[in-house]
């Protein structure tokens, strides 16, 4: 492999890496939303680390009650990525 592609490799790598601590990232990192009906346009409303591009929404599940996941893929560099939102509940106890 040549110098210049492990390093574009490596640049991609890296993006991957902070894309997963920022917010949606990762279960542990979850937007939180008060509602099911934003979680789809803010997912699409969002760029894709890699390149800038808007996604495409493949698929909204719940892995478990209170926990949203939303697979995307980029528009424009067709990267796949996990999208994740926590419902949060905003009345007085």
């Amino acid at each position: 492999m040549s110098p210049k592609l492990q390093q574009a490799v490596w640049r991609e790598r890296s993006r991957e890496r902070l894309a997963e601590l920022q917010a949606g990232g990762s279960p542990r990192w979850a937007i939180e939303v008060r509602s099911p009906a934003v979680i789809e346009p803010r997912a699409a409303a969002m760029a894709c680390p890699q390149c800038g591009g808007s996604y495409r929404i493949h698929e909204h599940t719940r892995p478990r009650p209170g926990l949203r996941r939303v697979d995307v893929g980029c528009r424009q560099c067709s990267t796949p990525r996990a999208l994740w939102f926590r419902l949060v509940d905003d009345e007085p106890n």
